[in-house]
Parts: C-alpha cells; structure tokens; sequence
C-alpha cells in the first residue's frame, strides 16, 4: 500500500528552519517562521492564559466531550470579539475548530459542500496554507492581484480589476487584518469599493481573520471583517486565537457562517456540524475554555488586553526602528513602507536571490518570497537587518 504514495513537497518553512537551526553563526537572525517572540525570543504564554489555566485546572470536573460544534460560550465570545453587535446573533452559525487552518479547512468544506463548482478567488500572495488546502479538495481557484512589489502597498486597481472577473456563486478570500504575507491592509474606503464589486459580481467573501489585535487594536482590526459582515446576506469568517492569545499548541480556532435569515443560519450550523463530525468530531476545548474564561471575566481581559498592547506596540516600534534606520543608511523614504505595515509580516518586495543572499552573507532568514517577520527581531538585530538589506543591494 504505502508503496503507492509518492513524495509530498517539503514544507519551505520547516526546511528554513532547519538551516537556521544548523547554522554556527553568533549573529544570525530568524525572521522565518510565522510565530510570535519577544525581545528575548521566547513565545512566552501570557499572563492571563496562566491565570485562566489555573482556574480551569481547579475547577473542571469532567473531560467529557462538550459536543460537535464545541462549548456554545466560546462561539458567543469570539462572535462578540469579532462582530461585536454588526449582525443579529440568530443569524450566524459557528463551531469550534482546531485552530485558524481547521477554520479554513472547514469553511472550504462547506463551500464545497453547498457548491463544487464555486471558484475560490485568492489574493496574490495569500498565506500558502490556502491554496494548499483549495488544491488538496480539488476545487476551482484563482488570483487576484494584490500586492505591488514596487511600492510595497497593495495594487488597488488591479485587485478591483480582477474582481470584476468573478462570477455569481465564487467566493472571494478577503484578509480581516494584518495581511500574511505583505502586511499592506486595505482603507476604509478600498474596502468599501471592493465590497461594491464582490457584491456586484454576486459572489460571497470568505473572511480569514487570524492575527486581531496585532495591527491597530482589537476594533480596529475588526473593522474590516464588520464592515464586510454588515454588507452580504452570506459571509464565512475563519477566525484564530493563536497569535492574539498565544495558544499556538492548543489550536484553538472558530468557523462563523453569516446567513440571510435564522432558518438559514440554522441550516448552516447543522452543516457545520456534521462537517466537524466527518473530519475530527469534537473540536478540542482546552484553548477555547482558557479563551471563553478570560473574555468573561473583566479583570482577566482587562489584563489581556494590556498585554495584547503591549505585544502590539512592540511590533510597531520594531517596524518604525526600522524604517528610520534604513531612511539614515539609505538617505531615501523608499523603506517608509515598513511603518505603514501591520501585524507580523511584511514583504520586502525583492527576489529569491536577494533572499538567498541574505541568508548565505549576513545569516538573515526570511521566506523566499521576502515575507519577514517583524516579531523576529528585536532593538539589537534591527541595526544588523537594516545594514544587510543595504549591502545585499535591495
């Protein structure tokens, strides 16, 4: 039997990885895998997770399954989260999954389910976990244009442009926040008007919003996904709590179908649900309890907030640290770009080779595509990122 299989691509992050992990040099710097660090390079659990952790440890009484969409009060904490009050509660549907992918997973399950013939419009780039799973199911994708590899910003024409080419019944994949892997968002307004050409091509968004919190604040970052919510009788919306908790091992994720009307959103739900019983059955619950017991308790997201505040502004200052050591080595603004990111990731906008050679001169790790991530640095290794950027030529 196992003869039979044949050899699957390797993952490009894992294999970076392991070059950096092989590397003897002092001063290498991992700006490679798509985790969160601090200052000292930890991915430390935060405050009110360890608190939340203690609670549940003294108080759960049973591991008994909590059934297959997960525990309902996590799904009304994370629909207030991200929706706020945008839409009426009966008109959503949601389950638990394990983690962001899950979410991903099971939102294009469910589209395929309803519709095999729905084309999947991503944006060019997306984060590659997408079009891995669009093409593993074997549906019907494609590209719009999203990111301009001369300005660093996105391409706002010629995503609209490409938008006009879908047809009723696709789906188009639309980033909440903090855009993996360019960190170039779209305006209030950029939305609105691509909102005007989904809607007018008669398509449905699928909204992947996994990094909350990491951009502007939790509003703020949810603006978006509200705003595209608010505008369709049909919306799916993937939603993570890795990064904005830092719970990366507990998968912790949710799917949230957006309907017409409740009968629908009753349809969906069941869906859903069966959907969950085909591929995992009950969703893990150890991350969602630690997420429902600190956003229930005022003291507890009091405190996670803070940290979540923290977090972010780091990652902005790390951002601005760098902008401005580049404009001094450079003498230009043509790095601003850098400041005007958000989240985790930002995409150079330079060749593989560039990537290569700043991997084999300097030891700075980046993804060949020049996605790096901004988490990865800290007050020390900006200087050495920002003088290998120059020298390599970029």
């Amino acid at each position: 039997m196992f003869d039979k299989l044949s050899q699957q691509p390797a993952d490009k992050i894992l294999a970076l990885m392991a070059q950096y992990r092989a590397d003897p040099r002092d001063s290498k710097v991992d700006l490679g895998v798509g985790v969160y660090k601090d200052a000292s390079g930890n991915t430390p659990v935060m405050r009110a997770v360890k608190e939340a952790e203690r609670r549940i440890l003294a108080d759960q009484g049973s591991k008994a399954y909590v059934g297959l969409a997960g525990d309902p009060e996590f799904s009304n904490v994370m629909i207030d989260l991200v929706l706020g009050d945008t839409i009426p509660r009966d008109r959503i549907g949601a389950v638990a999954t394990p983690g962001g992918t899950g979410a991903i997973r099971q939102a294009l399950e469910l589209i395929k389910l309803a519709d095999p013939q729905a084309t999947v419009w991503l944006s060019n780039p997306t984060w590659p976990n997408h079009p891995s799973i669009i093409k593993y199911l074997d549906m019907p994708t494609a590209d719009y244009r999203y990111f301009d590899s001369e300005t660093r910003g996105v391409d706002f024409d010629g995503m609209i442009e490409d938008l006009g080419q879908v047809k009723a019944g696709d789906v188009v994949l639309l980033h909440g926040c903090c855009h993996n892997p360019t960190g170039a968002n779209l305006t209030a307004d950029q939305m609105a008007q691509a909102i005007t050409t989904i809607k007018a091509q008669g398509a449905m968004p699928l909204v992947d919003i996994a990094y909350q919190g990491f951009g502007d604040g939790l509003d703020q970052d949810a603006a978006a996904t509200r705003q595209i919510a608010s505008a369709f009788d049909n919306c799916l919306i993937a939603a993570s709590c890795s990064k904005n908790f830092g719970i990366y091992r507990e998968r912790t994720g949710i799917l949230m179908a957006i309907a017409k009307d409740a009968d629908q959103a009753a349809l969906a739900q069941q869906n859903m649900a069966f959907l969950n019983r085909q591929n995992y059955s009950f969703p893990p619950d150890h991350g969602a309890r630690v997420v429902t017991t600190i956003l229930q308790d005022a003291a507890l997201r009091a405190d996670w907030e803070s940290e979540l505040d923290e977090t972010r502004n780091g990652m902005l200052a790390l951002r601005q640290q760098l902008a401005d050591e580049l404009k001094r080595l450079t003498n230009t603004d043509r790095f601003d770009f850098l400041a005007d990111h958000r989240g985790m990731f930002s995409r150079l906008g330079t060749t593989p080779e560039m990537v290569e050679k700043l991997r084999a001169d300097h030891g700075i790790y980046m993804v060949g595509d020049s996605r790096m991530n901004i988490a990865g640095l800290n007050e020390k290794t900006v200087p050495i990122l920002a003088k290998a950027i120059v020298e390599a030529g970029i």
